[in-house]
């Protein structure tokens, strides 16, 4: 079976010409002529089936032929927001395998606990681009920058016209940092809540975890605790965990 390319262009439907990296791919790397078929996506949930018209050394123009809106594959916006490794490679595998599952949104947050507190979304944004073409998706993530973590918790819950579904994933088992003196399993909070159809943000803390007032603070502003499970994980398997945890919720 031959296998289907996607090229990314994220202005597809205004501007029909590939950007610069993804025109080279195709005509240096692939061997692409003018008269060739093209399938494009600009990560907003369009599928353009194009026809090269123009194809030069540097520039890779198309005539649109068929523009299809691709439906959503999940019911509910898929939010994460995690706190950066020290080292930076785990975000980035993060980010790709996120994408390739599927998500709305990741936002950095800066913690108490945190041990890095500069990133470059570009980069992010690169491989976010590469995931969501290798896995066939539509849709590419929000990658936002760093934000304070009482930014995210105070915006999030006063916006209540976004019907989010807020949950934060931490290890502590005090009493005072649980609400009805349990911290369920994310799955079973989902399912018990009936917030399939929200929108979802998990919140998943630094390598030291969240500290007790952040904790407390978000309990403050609507957000439930959750257990990831048993196993204590690196923040990047966590933050990875939440994502599929919250896709299952929403598709099964």
């Amino acid at each position: 079976m031959k296998e289907i390319r996607y090229f990314y262009a994220p202005d597809a439907l205004t501007e029909p010409v590939l950007p610069a990296d993804e025109a080279s791919h195709a005509l240096r790397v692939l061997r692409l002529r003018e008269g060739d078929n093209l399938n494009i996506i600009d990560g907003q949930g369009h599928l353009i089936e194009a026809t090269i018209a123009e194809a030069s050394k540097h520039v890779c123009r198309f005539i649109k032929n068929k523009v299809e809106e691709m439906p959503r594959p999940w019911p509910c916006g898929v939010h994460l927001a995690v706190a950066p490794t020290k080292n930076i490679d785990r975000m980035e595998w993060l980010v790709e395998k996120a994408t390739e599952i599927g998500l709305d949104s990741i936002t950095f947050l800066d913690c108490a606990n945190s041990e890095r507190r500069v990133i470059k979304t570009e980069r992010f944004d690169k491989i976010a681009v590469a995931a969501m073409k290798q896995s066939h998706k539509y849709y590419k993530p929000q990658i936002s920058d760093m934000v304070p973590f009482e930014e995210v918790v105070n915006s999030q819950s006063s916006n209540n016209k976004y019907q989010i579904s807020n949950f934060i994933a931490h290890c502590y088992d005090d009493a005072d940092l649980l609400v009805g003196g349990s911290k369920p399993f994310l799955l079973d909070a989902i399912r018990e809540q009936a917030t399939c159809q929200r929108d979802i943000l998990v919140l998943v803390g630094p390598e030291g975890d969240f500290s007790p007032d952040e904790v407390r603070l978000a309990i403050s502003q609507g957000y439930m605790p959750v257990s990831l499970g048993h196993s204590r994980l690196r923040t990047e398997t966590a933050a990875l965990v939440a994502v599929h945890l919250v896709q299952l919720a929403a598709t099964l």
